[in-house]
């Protein structure tokens, strides 16, 4: 098992019940960290001293408060980690259940597990904090990973995200096209973004266009 964790999570009550849970893992050394800041120097410093932290599990929203951090989510704070500590596991244990978002965070930080809050979570978070050791695999609950297998998931481009993020600001097909054209985006001809959407709109079942910006921020596309 894990020898040295720590856990950034902004509220004590949830702190509280994960520190237990990982006590009763058997984890013999555990830290906490209300701000990202704050558990990425604690993460550098063990690391300066070669006692590294060995697996880090983080919420993804963080409340801000007086206090100036750089680090704002646990998402940036993953991504720092990855560049600088690649070694160390990581589970985010989040309200978050954004399929596209977690699909995100999977494929493009490495995230080793996912469990989202709610009912039996911390039963769950020792389950996955137990395969993530055993395995040294992504493990993930079983809706959500059945939400990410999802054929509507993996289909869908980084151009179709930038095509829906244009549209949902406002932005109509001519305008869009030129912001691409400005953009380097391909494609950017007004007739292909009109053929993308109209692919969209058919594929995700939207009546209009409006219908599709709201099916994309539903599955937390945008």
């Amino acid at each position: 098992m894990f020898k040295k964790v720590i856990v950034a999570e902004d509220l004590d009550s949830i702190n509280i019940a994960v520190v237990q849970a990982l006590e009763a893992l058997g984890i013999p050394e555990i830290e906490n960290a209300k701000y990202c800041d704050e558990a990425f120097l604690k993460i550098k410093k063990a690391a300066l001293e070669q006692q590294p932290f060995e697996l880090l599990i983080t919420d993804l929203s963080f409340k801000t408060d007086h206090r100036e951090n750089k680090l704002q989510s646990g998402e940036e704070l993953i991504a720092i980690l990855r560049k600088e500590q690649p070694s160390i596991k990581v589970i985010v244990f989040s309200i978050e259940d954004k399929s596209y978002r977690i699909k995100s965070l999977i494929d493009s930080l490495g995230v080793d597990g996912y469990v989202m809050k709610g009912r039996n979570s911390i039963p769950e978070l020792q389950k996955t904090i137990e395969k993530v050791y055993l395995n040294n695999d992504k493990h993930l609950s079983t809706a959500l990973a059945h939400n990410l297998s999802a054929k509507r998931l993996i289909e869908i481009e980084a151009y179709d995200i930038q095509l829906l993020s244009a549209l949902a600001t406002g932005l109509t097909q001519d305008e869009i096209a030129l912001t691409f054209k400005k953009d380097a985006i391909i494609p950017n001809g007004t007739s292909s973004i009109e053929k993308r959407i109209n692919k969209l709109k058919i594929y995700f079942k939207a009546n209009n266009n409006v219908h599709l910006i709201a099916l994309a921020k539903d599955l937390g596309l945008i």
